[in-house]
């Protein structure tokens, strides 16, 4: 094992010549007037269509702080004191020689102590306090990290807090661009969370010195993120779009880690290595393979926003100070549902319960539009809602509908959730259940609607219970209002089928099996010390998408359907199981997260945002499905007959149905009941 701090030279990185710093086009740079530094989030809206497709952007504000940093620090919050972590300074082979811990802790420090040291280390080298010139310290750093004489550096990153002041009379603290209420902003999705999440909705701070560096990485859940440098030395980011991220990730397994170090640990060896190490390399390795990478050169009073599955890395010039938080739109709900199906399957506990997101981001945008006397405007909507928000909302409750009518079938009993007020996980893959969940005799845990296997392996039958929601039937609705009016066009129905797939009871996001995640996913790509906001990874079960498939066509539905009908009658003899009287066989709740917020007071017009999904480059999740696909080899079969103008008239809970000529409404006598006990 090498020592983590020696330095050696690394054949796959040629950093003999740097011209190749040249080659890298700057990001897109705004300076926005007063009067549109208003409102942030219309702000971002309008600057999108051209800030996405580089994936970072910087801001100039035109407003100041009146209160500097190191005052807030200092005297506002009491004196702060953080501790450190130790960065070794130097290029990794990435193979098994390589395979040192990094989880070196550093010296406790205010803010001034960390800046006089920092400061005197940065005399000590250039015998100048000056700043230096960008394109100087890019060379010094990438010259320094293959060829120098420097083994550490530190970095105080994660620190809880910020550096905006509370003081009335500093502009910019009363600001909306005020981090510390960023992600509350009426129209930030992140809004509906009444939990605070550090690192999320809260903003953390981040103090640099000379070549202290963050590594390559996206943001939690694929967020937006918004960093500001509050003071100090400039911070040189880079920066690859959304709709690269995919070249960038094999580039990154291919010319990056030795296969070596891949194939010695099994398929999912590329995710635990990224997920373990501070993954640093210079650009040039993907400018040679024709990735795209943009430069954002951060100074002092400057934001850089990072767009959903931009990765990005930099380093800092010297001493500074930032801060970031994470945010989010409508327009981030398909790549959020493509994070939340990796987090599943790698069995990790979401930072953020996607499907509570969704349904409520979905309910108030409609309820905002129906109490503006827009009538039915508020179901047709503007497109880049369609297209990003209403589009996976109906394919979620279709998804949800299937499941529960196949578990109806195999004698489950359903009943309405004790606390709809909180996010259960499920026990098997720690996806938020917050539409319904499955609880038996044979687990204390919740089980989501994905697990196909484990639920028929089960023998409970009638002792089986999905708990829904007591709203499911306003959910339902709405997503049938939504098609009805034909919200979801075709194309929008095959962007997301790959995501819930129609036919039978199957994982609901079959997009990634360990092995694609272990090609693609490297949100963790730093090292746990460099993300104390994020969950501690689990390395999933090999898995195939056959071991959770039923395939279930359309016209064997229509026979199950059919018979429905007279099992219905059988249904009102079976014995009900009340949630009261097996409450202790089956387990408390798990809950992790706490509720949404229902507060609508925060809204404001929407039509006011133009942000369409097509400016965050629609290749990002075309790409991701189709990547998936070939990735699991599986396809999704279509109905195999033509359905003619039929009508059945078949009780049961309704469902949306693609078939515009034929019009299906069953409903289960457990759904009558549980729609009784709603209107009483």
């Amino acid at each position: 094992m090498r020592n983590p701090f020696s330095k050696h030279r690394v054949k796959k990185f040629d950093l003999s010549s740097l011209d190749w710093i040249d080659e890298i086009p700057d990001c897109p740079v705004f300076s926005p007037s007063t009067q549109e530094f208003e409102d942030p989030m219309v702000y971002l809206s309008k600057i999108a269509p051209v800030a996405a497709k580089y994936g970072i952007c910087k801001i100039i504000s035109p407003i100041s702080a009146s209160v500097p940093a190191g005052t807030v620090l200092m005297k506002e919050l009491g004196g702060l004191k953080f501790t450190t972590r130790v960065q070794p300074l130097r290029l990794a082979e990435w193979s098994k020689d390589d395979k040192f811990a990094f989880f070196m802790s550093g010296r406790k420090y205010t803010f001034r102590e960390f800046e006089k040291m920092a400061n005197k280390e940065f005399v000590r080298r250039y015998s100048s306090a000056a700043c230096l010139p960008s394109r100087y310290m890019e060379e010094e750093f990438w010259h320094e990290i293959a060829f120098g004489k420097m083994e550490s550096v530190e970095y105080a990153c994660d620190i809880d807090g910020s550096a905006f002041s509370s003081s009335s009379n500093d502009q910019l603290g009363r600001s909306k661009w005020n981090l510390k209420r960023f992600s509350r902003l009426p129209n930030s999705t992140l809004r509906l969370l009444r939990a605070a999440v550090p690192g999320i909705t809260d903003p953390m701070l981040y103090i640099g010195m000379l070549f202290s560096m963050f590594a390559w990485h996206v943001e939690d859940h694929y967020l937006y993120s918004i960093n500001y440098h509050h003071c100090g030395a400039s911070k040189t980011w880079y920066g690859i779009p959304g709709s690269a991220a995919s070249d960038f990730e094999k580039v990154v397994r291919e010319h990056v880690y030795d296969h070596e170090i891949l194939s010695g640990e099994g398929e999912s060896a590329a995710f635990d290595v990224l997920l373990g190490k501070t993954t640093i390399f210079p650009p040039n390795i993907l400018l040679d393979h024709h990735v795209p990478v943009y430069r954002a050169v951060q100074k002092p009073g400057e934001f850089v926003v990072t767009f959903p599955r931009a990765y990005h890395s930099g380093f800092s010039h010297g001493f500074n100070c930032g801060e970031a938080v994470n945010f989010a739109t409508s327009e981030w709900f398909p790549l959020g549902a493509v994070a939340s199906q990796r987090y599943a399957l790698l069995k990790r506990i979401p930072v953020l319960p996607y499907e509570e997101l969704l349904c409520k981001e979905t309910t108030f945008f409609t309820n905002e539009f129906s109490m503006s006397d827009h009538g039915d405007v508020a179901l047709t909507g503007d497109t880049h809602i369609q297209s990003s928000m209403k589009a996976p909302f109906v394919q979620l409750m279709r998804f949800q509908h299937r499941v529960r009518w196949s578990l109806a079938k195999m004698g489950a009993r359903t009943r309405y959730k004790a606390d709809i007020d909180a996010t259960v996980l499920c026990g098997i893959c720690k996806r938020d259940c917050y539409i319904a969940h499955i609880m038996c005799n044979c687990r204390a845990d919740a089980i989501c609607l994905c697990h196909e296997e484990e639920i028929r392996k089960c023998s409970c039958n009638c002792d089986r219970v999905i708990f829904v929601r007591k709203d499911i039937f306003e959910l339902e609705e709405l997503s049938k209002k939504f098609e009805k009016i034909g919200e979801c066009t075709s194309s929008n129905r095959r962007t997301f089928s790959s995501l819930c797939p129609e036919n039978g009871m199957i994982n609901v996001y079959p997009l990634c099996t360990d092995q694609a995640l272990a090609a693609q996913d490297t949100d963790d790509s730093d090292c746990e010390v460099f993300r104390v906001k994020r969950r501690t990874g689990i390395i999933p079960e090999k898995r195939c998408s056959e071991d959770v498939t039923v395939n279930l066509t359309e016209n064997q539905a229509l026979r199950r359907l059919k018979k429905a009908s007279s099992d219905d009658r059988q249904e009102k003899n079976t014995t009900e199981v009340s949630c009261g009287t097996r409450s202790g066989n089956l387990g408390a709740e798990s809950h992790c997260l706490d509720s949404i917020s229902g507060n609508t007071d925060n809204f404001i017009n929407r039509s006011k945002l133009k942000m369409r999904i097509d400016q965050l480059d629609a290749k990002i999740v075309q790409d991701e499905v189709a990547f998936s696909q070939k990735s699991i080899g599986c396809s999704y079969l279509s109905p195999s007959v033509d359905l003619g103008p039929k009508r059945l008239k078949i009780r049961g809970p309704s469902f949306p149905s693609t078939v515009s000529e034929v019009e299906i409404s069953y409903r289960f006598q457990e759904d009558s009941d549980l729609a009784s006990q709603h209107t009483q």
